[in-house]
Order: structure tokens, then C-alpha cells, then sequence
């Protein structure tokens, strides 16, 4: 998933009143708002239905939350605040025949009281379901992060779990925070229908259960990012995306995606800056680079997720027994160090309205740092990570997952990789275009004030080394199959999945078929698993025009020989991997044969990108423009689901068929409803 199985706890110490200060005027400077004077607001919601699970994003006043209404045989009701990355949720036992529910009144802000009369927010709704009973399986009131665990795997802390307090027709799970802080409440008030003694509930006369609901947290709001200081009024006039980045944008971060990763994850930050970089304000920019910068490690290492609220307090609790809610970050991720570069150069020295604003906010306060000096701690960790592959380029010196880790790149599940040590993203694209993006960023001057006379020396050999990565890295990953091992593996998989195959094998060449691995294993060995990665390269690099023509071409082929179906561009394609592999990468699977949205979305971007070249070939050039039109194709007849993480399909009728990931009991998890970087269609435009 998007989030590694074990946390390292590498913390910050919570800032001091006179740093709060600091930031504070920080804040009133680069992000034209005083902390004390923040503007209110503007109330909004919006509602998503896909697939079982019904959902209602609001963000009103002090209020930020998302309600998940999962019908079916197994109905839940779940909502997750932004606040602490916070929330509850009741999960009801099994019912005889599959029920929906029904929102009779849908959610808005209310303020409540805990038993101690401290304030809470939350909210309040009504809804309905026609069943004979439910009966509350367990409820848990924690961080979103124990609520995801829960719903994957039915597994709780033992120190958090509460249990009801039935009274009348009233239902009440109320917890404080592990501290002792303003913590968690869940209300079910039954309007039609009866508790009983035991604690289920049961259908009044007309065979429905409604019920009032209200949900809160003790958490600390989150400051909202809106409005002007968000956009900056060139977006395209897409209601859904700009609800959702709304939703997902605070002046403290950016998070993910909701309901799931409903905080902070640098990669998702850094890859939604350089997609909606055309609309958003340079303030909304600078802030979520600046909330990558604030959370590097001791060596420079973007953090990729964070744990903080009462998850940070469970971690801390287990490993040296305090409750502290200092927050702890992730560095198990090694994609990351590499994508704040280039997003970086992008605003600072493409973006005239990043040139103008580079000094003042690189000499900006961070902690008790700058702005420019933790840029430059991460510059240092791309040259001396890369320094070995750019001397003897040969496999073992390539980028490698950290040990003990099955994943370190996007496809952060753990069979994402294939089993894989050295991803080929990392490696071909991310780590030459981080050492590009460095040789720009020194070449420019602005990081001069920041670097001392070893930075000068340590960084200056990185143009250079990026030449050795470019040629020596992509080769390494090279898959090659004759046309008859072709044929022969188009025409078992089509049969073992159930999907036509004359499309693909009427794209085959008389010659071999070659394409890049997505990972080598820990032997240099390439896993023959076709991907989506060499998107990152139309987006960060400048391939060659016979580079980019192949790159292109066999990201376009039809499935399985490629990846298009009419359902989208899948991110994974296992057709030449063996029956073991095949099984791992199926539709139902985080990374398999789906579509994820912001793939689709870089895509279209790295190839508006591409086709603004000057030295391309009328027959490159004529291909790509082919490319784009069948991507937009697809884009636009899965409109409905652009805001989601990602989807499925199914064949039917002898066309792909769009399905909803989640929404069926094989599925291994549920996407977001609502996704940073599914969003950035608000920036990526079609072609005339």
C-alpha cells in the first residue's frame, strides 16, 4: 500500500513558542495570510458514489471530514478528519441479504462536548438502511491509520478499544486520546427502530433502521488553503477536482488522499506540485515544497509518510513507553530523494513567478534552518548516492531498496516491484533527472549563500554523472523476447484472463519485442513485467526522438502486447512474467493490471511536454500526436472516476468495461475517493 509495513522512528522535536513565532511571521510573509488573522473558510461539500461505498467530503469552519457509507452485506460507517489524520468508525456484522443505505440528511459541521465538556469538532447526518437488524461488530475511534488497519486486516490495539454505552435508543462510543487530550466520539441515535439489551439494532414497523448520527475528534484543526492563495485562475472549470484538491489542501501540507492517507506523503506532494504547477498560486507551491523540506531526515531523505496524533503516541509507547505526539516520519522510501529536485528547478527557475520569489523564500526561516540550506542537505544526498553508479556503472552500484524492504517507489505494495531490488524509475529516469535538476539549481546562483566550499566540491561533478546515469542505467533493464515467445505469451495470458488478443498480436513485429524491466532483482536478473514508469521520463527528462519514440510506442500497444485497453493505460502488464508472477498482478491487485488516474494525468502532461520539442521528426512527432489522442480518448470516457486513486475493469460485450476499485469483495483494498494527485486534471489540458 502507500505506506510501509513498519514506521522508522526518526522524530522532530516539537518547535518552541519562539519558533512558532517565527513561522508564524513566515507565513504572514510568503503566504500572504497572518496566522492570526487567517481568513474563515468557505464552507463547501461534495459527494462521491463508486461502486458499494457512498462518500461526503465537507470542510466547514473548524470542520474538515469525510463520511464513508459502505452498503452491501457488510456495512460500515466510517469518517475520517483531517485533524491528527483522525477518525471513527463502526463495522457492522454480516447481514443475510445486501442493504443500502440511504442519506436522508447529509452531513454538516457540528461542534460537540466530551465528558470532561472540552470541545470537539465533527459532524452530524442522517441515514437509513432497510435490513432487519444491525449489530455493531466493533467500533474503533483512533487514528486513520488504526481505522485502515482494522478494515485490512480486523486488527486493533487492545488500549484502544471501547466499548458502547447503550441508553434508550442511543448507542455512544466516546474515548479520550491515549495523553489524556480531547479524543474521539461516535453517536448513533436511532430515529426508526430500537436498541436492544445486547446492543443491536433493530428495524422499526416499515422494515428500515434510520439513524442521526455524529462523529467527532479532539484533534487540532488543520489550516485551510483555498481560494486565491490555492489557484491561481487558470485551472480548467472542473468542479470535482477542484472540490477535491480544496479538500485535500492546508497551509501545514498537502495530504494524499482521503479517506485512507488523510496526511502528509512527499511523493504524493511532490508529483501533484509539478502536475498542477500551471494553476496553483506560487504560495500553495512553495508551501507544499516547504512541507517537504521541513520533514527531511538527518541525511537529506524526503520522508515519505508521516505518523503523528495518537498514532505517533502508539509507536512511541512501544518503543520507549512515553506517549509523546511528537511526530514520527517514514525514510523507507528511496524515490522520494529524487523527485525534490527536479520539482524544485521546475518553480525556481522555470516558472517566472518562482524566479522572482527564489530569493526571499530560500532565505526563509525552516526550524532553525533555511529554506535553501535543507534544500541543499537533500542535493548532497543525490550526489553521494549516485556517486558509485556514475564511477563503475555496473548493476550492484544501481539505487536499491533498503534492506529488509519489499517496496521504495510508488508501487509500494509489496509485490509491486515483482520482487524486485532496483526499480527501474529510481534508476533510469529519477536519478539522472535529480542530478540534472542539482546541476541547474547550482548553475543558476540561487543556491549560492548556501553552500560551503565542500557542497561546491561534492556537487559539482553532477551534470556530469547524470550523462553516465542516462547511458549506462536504462540498459541494465533492458527485457527482450523473440516474436514467436511473443505470440506464444499474448495468446495464453489473453486466454488465462479472459480478453481478446487479436488486437495485440496484429501490433507484433516481425522482430523482437524489447522493453524495460520494471525492477532487477537482487541478482541484476530484469522481472519482464511492462509498466508505466517511462512516464516519469516524458515528464522530467529529454529522451533522444528515437528514444521517446520507442518509449511511447510500447506504452501504446495494445493490451497485453502493451498496456491501453479501453478502459485506460494499466500500470502493469504481466504477460511475459511467469504463472506465479501472473497471479500477483491481476485487476483486483493495488498495482496490477488497473488504471491509477495521476499516471493517466502525467502521461497526458509529459506528452504536451514532449510535443513542445523543436527537434522532433515529423514521423516521432506525428506518432505522439497519435498517442495523445488515443490517451484523451480513454481519459475522457473515465471522466467519472478522474478524482478517484484508481480503478479496475472487466470484459464484457467485447469491450473493457470500467470497474470501481473496492467496490467487490476480491479487490485487496479500496481506493481513495478523493486523491491529491488525481486532481491535477485542473492543470493537464487536452489538445485542441
Amino acid at each position: 500500500m502507500q505506506h510501509s509495513a513498519a514506521v522508522q522512528t526518526v522524530e522532530r522535536r516539537p518547535r518552541s513558542s519562539l519558533e512558532r513565532a517565527a513561522l508564524c511571521v513566515v507565513l504572514l510573509l510568503l503566504l500572504a495570510s497572518g496566522c492570526a488573522t487567517q481568513p474563515r473558510d468557505t464552507a463547501f461539500r461534495f459527494e462521491v458514489n463508486e461502486g458499494l461505498n457512498q462518500n461526503y467530503l465537507i470542510r466547514d469552519g473548524d470542520t474538515a471530514a469525510h463520511l464513508l457509507l459502505r452498503s452491501g452485506r457488510n456495512p460500515r460507517i466510517l469518517t475520517a478528519f483531517p485533524a491528527g489524520n483522525s477518525g471513527t468508525g463502526v463495522w457492522f456484522g454480516p447481514l443475510a441479504e445486501p442493504a443500502d443505505w440511504l442519506v436522508e440528511s447529509p452531513p454538516k459541521a457540528k461542534a460537540a462536548r466530551d465528558s470532561r465538556d472540552r470541545l470537539l469538532s465533527g459532524i452530524e447526518f442522517e441515514a437509513a438502511i432497510t435490513a432487519p437488524s444491525l449489530t455493531p461488530k466493533q467500533a474503533v475511534l483512533s487514528n486513520v491509520r488504526v481505522l485502515r488497519d482494522y478494515d485490512q486486516y480486523a486488527l486493533v490495539p487492545a488500549e484502544l478499544v471501547v466499548a458502547p454505552a447503550a441508553s434508550g435508543n442511543t448507542v455512544t462510543w466516546a474515548r479520550d486520546r491515549l495523553d489524556g487530550a480531547p479524543g474521539y466520539l461516535l453517536r448513533l441515535d436511532v430515529l426508526d427502530g430500537a436498541v436492544t439489551p445486547a446492543g443491536t439494532i433493530t428495524a422499526g414497523a416499515d422494515g428500515q433502521i434510520k439513524l442521526s448520527v455524529t462523529a467527532a475528534t479532539g484533534d487540532t484543526p488543520l489550516t485551510a488553503l483555498s481560494g486565491s492563495a490555492l489557484l491561481n485562475g487558470r485551472e480548467r472549470k472542473l468542479d470535482a477536482a477542484k472540490n477535491t484538491l480544496t479538500f485535500l489542501s492546508y497551509r501545514e501540507k498537502f495530504l494524499a488522499g482521503s479517506w485512507r492517507f488523510n496526511t502528509y506523503f512527499g511523493r504524493d506532494t511532490l508529483i501533484s506540485m509539478m502536475l498542477l504547477k500551471p494553476v496553483l498560486a506560487p504560495e500553495a507551491i512553495e508551501a507544499g515544497i516547504r512541507s517537504v523540506l521541513a520533514r527531511l531526515g538527518p541525511r537529506g531523505q524526503v520522508a515519505h509518510e508521516e505518523a503523528v496524533s495518537e498514532f505517533a503516541m502508539l509507536t512511541h509507547q512501544r518503543e520507549n513507553g512515553t506517549l509523546s505526539d511528537a511526530p514520527i516520519f517514514d525514510y523507507s522510501m528511496v524515490d522520494e530523494n529524487f523527485l525534490l529536485a527536479p520539482v524544485v528547478a521546475a518553480h525556481l527557475l522555470d516558472d517566472p513567478a518562482g524566479v522572482e520569489r527564489a530569493a526571499a523564500y530560500l532565505r526563509a526561516p525552516l526550524d532553525n534552518s533555511s529554506i535553501g540550506q535543507e534544500l541543499v542537505r537533500n542535493l548532497r544526498l543525490v550526489a553521494s548516492s549516485t556517486a558509485a553508479f556514475a564511477h563503475d556503472p555496473r548493476y550492484g552500484n544501481l539505487i536499491a531498496l533498503q534492506d529488509g524492504h519489499d517496496a521504495g517507489q510508488w508501487r509500494d505494495s509489496g509485490i509491486g516491484l515483482g520482487g524486485g531490488r532496483y526499480p527501474y524509475d529510481v534508476n533510469a529516469i529519477l536519478a539522472p533527472a535529480a542530478l540534472e535538476a542539482t546541476a541547474r539549481l547550482l548553475d543558476s546562483g540561487a543556491l549560492a549563500p548556501f553552500l560551503s566550499a565542500d557542497d561546491r566540491i561534492q556537487l559539482s561533478d553532477t551534470a556530469a554523472a547524470a550523462k553516465t546515469w542516462r547511458a549506462e542505467a536504462p540498459r541494465l533493464f533492458t527485457v527482450t523476447r523473440d516474436a514467436e515467445q511473443a505470440r506464444a505469451a499474448i495468446d495464453s495470458y489473453a486466454a488465462k484472463i479472459g480478453v481478446p488478443a487479436q488486437a495485440a498480436l496484429a501490433a507484433l513485429d516481425q522482430g523482437p519485442v524489447t522493453f524495460p524491466a520494471v525492477a532487477l532483482d537482487a541478482n541484476g536478473t530484469p522481472i519482464p513485467i511492462l509498466h508505466s514508469d517511462d512516464t516519469f521520463d516524458l515528464l522530467f527528462g529529454s529522451p533522444p526522438p528515437e528514444v521517446l519514440d520507442k518509449q511511447v510506442g510500447t506504452l501504446f500497444r495494445p493490451f497485453p502486447l502493451g498496456l491501453m485497453t479501453g478502459a485506460g493505460l494499466v500500470v502493469a502488464d504481466p504477460v511475459f512474467a511467469d504463472p506465479g508472477l501472473q497471479a500477483r498482478f491481476t485487476n483486483h491487485d493495488y498495482h496490477g493490471t488497473v488504471v491509477w488516474s495521476w499516471v493517466q494525468a502525467a502521461l497526458a502532461s509529459g506528452l504536451g511536454r514532449q510535443l513542445g520539442r523543436t527537434d522532433l521528426p515529423q514521423p516521432v512527432r506525428d506518432r505522439l500526436l497519435a498517442a495523445q489522442h488515443s490517451l484523451w480518448q480513454v481519459i475522457d470516457a473515465a471522466e467519472s472516476m478522474a478524482n478517484s486513486e484508481l480503478w479496475s475493469w472487466r470484459f464484457e460485450n467485447d469491450r473493457y468495461r470500467i470497474a470501481p476499485f473496492g467496490a467487490t469483495e476480491g479487490d485487496v483494498t479500496e481506493a481513495n475517493a478523493a486523491q491529491l494527485w488525481s486532481s491535477v486534471y485542473l492543470a493537464v489540458t487536452p489538445p485542441p
